[in-house]
C-alpha cells in the first residue's frame, strides 16, 4: 500500500513537471532580425573628368588618330589615317593634273605647240593639229577642278569627323550604368516559416 501511494505521488509529480516544462517551452519568445546580405556591384564607378571628351577632340585636332589614341581605341588609328591620307592622295593627284592641264592651255594661248597633249608624229616632230585641242583643255580643267575641290571638302569632313568621333568616344567611356540597373543577390529571414530566403533582386531605374 505505501508503494502504491508512493508511485501514484510519483507519477502525479512527473506530470506536472512535464507539464510545467511545456508551458516554459511554449513560452519562449525567438527574437529573429531580418538577415540581409548584399553585394556591391562589380563595376566600380571612376571619377568623371568632364574636361576628357575636349581634351581627345584636342589631341584629334592636332593629329588625326592621336585622340582615339588617347580613348585607348588602337583599332581606330588606322581607319582614320586610311581614309583621311587617301584623301589627301586623291586631293594631290587632281591638284597635279590641274596644273598639267592649265600649263598645256596657256602655252596652246601663247603659240606654241610643244606641250605634252599636242602630240609628235614617228619623228619627233609636232602634229598639224593636236590630238587634244584647246576646248578640250577647258573641259579637263573644269572636271578636274570639281574633282580637286570635292576631294578637299571630303578630305575636310573626314578630318572634322575624326574629331568628332574622339570627343563623342570619350563620352560615351564615361557613360555608367552601374547605378540605373543593378543584380544583386540577398538573403532574408522569413520570420512566418521561421526561415532563410535566398533571392535575387533586379534593380531598373529610370
Amino acid at each position: 500500500m505505501p508503494k502504491i501511494r508512493f508511485l501514484n505521488i510519483a507519477f502525479l509529480l512527473l506530470i506536472q513537471f512535464c507539464s510545467f516544462a511545456q508551458e516554459e517551452t511554449d513560452s519562449i519568445t525567438v527574437e529573429t532580425e531580418e538577415l540581409r546580405v548584399e553585394v556591391l556591384d562589380s563595376i566600380t564607378r571612376k571619377p568623371m573628368d568632364p574636361l576628357s571628351p575636349s581634351r581627345a577632340a584636342f589631341y584629334s585636332a592636332v593629329l588625326p588618330g592621336l585622340g582615339q589614341a588617347y580613348n585607348g581605341r588602337y583599332w581606330k588609328i588606322p581607319i582614320v589615317w586610311g581614309a583621311i591620307g587617301t584623301g589627301v592622295v586623291v586631293f594631290n593627284y587632281n591638284n597635279k593634273l590641274l596644273t598639267r592641264y592649265r600649263d598645256a592651255y596657256k602655252r596652246r594661248l601663247a603659240g606654241y605647240t610643244d606641250d605634252e597633249y599636242w602630240g609628235v608624229d614617228e619623228d619627233g616632230n609636232a602634229l598639224a593639229t593636236p590630238r587634244i585641242s584647246e576646248e578640250a583643255l577647258r573641259r579637263a580643267q573644269k572636271s578636274v577642278r570639281r574633282n580637286k575641290d570635292i576631294s578637299l571638302l571630303v578630305t575636310l569632313g573626314l578630318y572634322a569627323l575624326n574629331i568628332i568621333d574622339a570627343n563623342v568616344d570619350a563620352h560615351l567611356l564615361q557613360y555608367n550604368v552601374d547605378e540605373n540597373l543593378a543584380l544583386r543577390p540577398h538573403i532574408k529571414y522569413n520570420e512566418l516559416e521561421k526561415s532563410s530566403d535566398v533571392g535575387l533582386s533586379l534593380s531598373l531605374k529610370f
